[in-house]
């Protein structure tokens, strides 16, 4: 196959770090009444545009955006990634190891949540515990499953042990030398004693630690975020809070942003990708980030089951022209993808055995497709349904990709729609999708692994479809106990190999982030994983 060009600007990047993504802002105006702390800070409300999350605001229970966004905004954890990716301690002071599998963390004193107990040891052993026993059915779970003691079957407990207040050990299956570039993602946050009281309550008015508490949550309406005034850490809100708003057309978002009626969109809608750099100027944010699409195939259609059903879905994959539809639609803030990861992480390659069924290739698709159907025959009226939420900007691509599709192999296809993202994925985690479906991936940390692990290893939290496969789980695990990156990133391709070979998802492409923010908002960043980073943001 011919070598897909990589994102322009991309080089190399270490295991802890990623691309820094800005912009500037232009001067503020007079919005809020609450106070932030520190020099400098603005006491306007910074608007943001989001969504209804899916499920109650608890670490364990969060694995999608918009509520991603909340929980990773009011929890600190042990550590947290700057705008590069790379990891800084938190609420730790330390983290040891003399082996990589035994570790010792030590958090740094004076730390409370927004009742006003402390932050100890035991809160984060007794929530790591939590969200990794079986029958809490922790969207999490997975998260832990290199932790010794961790069971997928059955409950367990983790080999966690409180040493005093401030001390706790952590004990592995097997050596990781990257472990603690894993603890920065939500769902190694802390939990006061209260969420043990009332686990169901919790998540609607949750006790935190982090930089921003929940004000309000209105529901399909607005989150408020207000600076937590007992927050410890470096990252304090420079800003009098955030509101984020749940839009139901990124359209209707976008020109609320245009009037000045709102300070940001993280996603600029298709329909204005043409013209956005030149409607904001300096406010227009186009950069690459830990963003991929793809689409999943659900093991339970039939149509796409055994060897017949492989066939077909490498048929799909090469009956979709993605040069024509990021050029077209997207104006080149998308780039054909040519693996399963992102090119921001160390040690991607679009040299991954299996990866040509990502080039367009009508002829050997309709082939592959015919020979199929010699196989294990399916009806001669077949239609392809790809299924996706319709509050957001996602019918248009379909679209295309089905015109493309029905002209190639001689099929239907069309658009199945949710009407909201919280009841796309209901049905999605339930089985209950009737076809295809859209995986949108934003990376947890900056590594192959977490591109990989959660979306297809067996159990997965993020493994909707259902995909097992033992060899490529075991491929997984062996790169975990790489001595090196390098040694690492070889049994992550010989992973992705399997992928291929398998088709469980079909790699669409490469997402940068492509935002904006109004003329009422200063020191504006995006990060690595392409969101604002909200507590630096002044609003006058």
């Amino acid at each position: 196959m011919t070598p897909r060009r990589r994102l322009a600007g991309i080089g190399a990047f270490t295991l802890a770090s990623a691309l820094l993504l800005t912009a500037c802002g232009d001067s503020g105006s007079d919005d809020g009444d609450t106070t932030a702390e520190g020099d400098g800070a603005g006491t306007g409300i910074v608007t943001v545009s989001s969504g209804e999350p899916e499920n109650p605001l608890v670490p364990g229970m969060t694995s999608e955006v918009y509520g991603g966004l909340v929980v990773k905004n009011i929890y600190s954890g042990l550590v947290y990634y700057d705008a590069d990716g790379a990891v800084h301690n938190e609420v730790a002071e330390s983290i040891e190891s003399d082996d990589n599998v035994t570790w010792t963390i030590t958090l740094q004193d004076g730390w409370t949540f927004t009742d006003g107990t402390p932050v100890t040891a035991s809160s984060f052993v007794d929530a790591w515990n939590y969200a990794a026993l079986l029958s809490n059915e922790q969207l999490s779970q997975y998260f832990f499953h290199d932790f010794a003691g961790y069971s997928d079957e059955e409950d367990s407990e983790l080999e966690l042990e409180v040493v005093d207040e401030l001390t706790f050990t952590v004990e592995l299956m097997a050596p990781a030398a990257d472990f603690t570039q894993w603890l920065g993602y939500t769902a190694f946050a802390p939990l006061p004693e209260a969420f043990f009281e009332d686990p169901d309550g919790f998540g609607e008015k949750p006790i935190s630690n982090g930089p921003y508490l929940v004000e309000e949550w209105s529901h399909d309406d607005q989150i408020s975020l207000r600076p937590n005034p007992d927050y410890a850490g470096e990252q304090v809100p420079q800003n009098g809070g955030v509101d984020l708003i749940a839009y139901t057309s990124e359209d209707t978002a976008y020109n609320d942003l245009l009037g000045n009626n709102l300070d940001i969109v993280p996603n600029v809608p298709t329909s204005a990708f043409a013209t956005f750099e030149d409607q904001l100027g300096d406010r227009a944010v186009n950069q690459p980030a830990a963003l991929t699409q793809v689409m999943n195939v659900p093991e339970w259609l039939e149509e796409f089951q055994g060897e017949a059903g492989v066939m077909r879905r490498a048929a799909v994959s090469m009956a979709i022209d993605r040069e024509s539809i990021t050029e077209t639609l997207y104006q080149g803030s998308r780039t054909p993808a040519s693996d399963f990861s992102s090119p921001i992480v160390y040690g991607w390659s679009d040299d991954i055995p299996g990866n040509e069924i990502t080039e367009y290739n009508p002829d050997e698709a309709k082939a592959l497709w015919d020979e199929a159907q010699s196989m294990d025959p399916i009806d001669d009226d077949y239609t392809l349904q790809i299924a996706s939420n319709a509050d957001s900007d996602h019918q248009t691509w379909i679209d295309a990709a089905c015109n493309t599709i029905r002209s190639t192999l001689e099929i239907g296809c069309e658009f199945y729609p949710y009407t909201t993202f919280d009841e796309f994925l209901s049905d999605r985690r339930s089985g209950d999708v009737p076809g295809i479906f859209r995986g949108g991936w934003q990376g947890d940390w900056p590594s192959m692994s977490n591109f990989l692990g959660p979306i297809y290893g067996t159990g997965a939290g993020s493994n909707h479809h259902l995909y097992s496969n033992e060899a490529f789980d075991d491929k997984l695990r062996e790169a975990s106990l790489a001595e090196d990156p390098d040694e690492a990133v070889t049994l992550y391709k010989e992973a992705q190999a399997i992928l291929f070979e398998d088709v469980p998802g079909i790699p669409l492409w490469y997402q940068n982030a492509t935002a904006g923010y109004s003329e009422s908002i200063e020191n504006v960043e995006f990060g690595w994983d392409s969101d604002p980073i909200l507590y630096q943001i002044t609003k006058e």
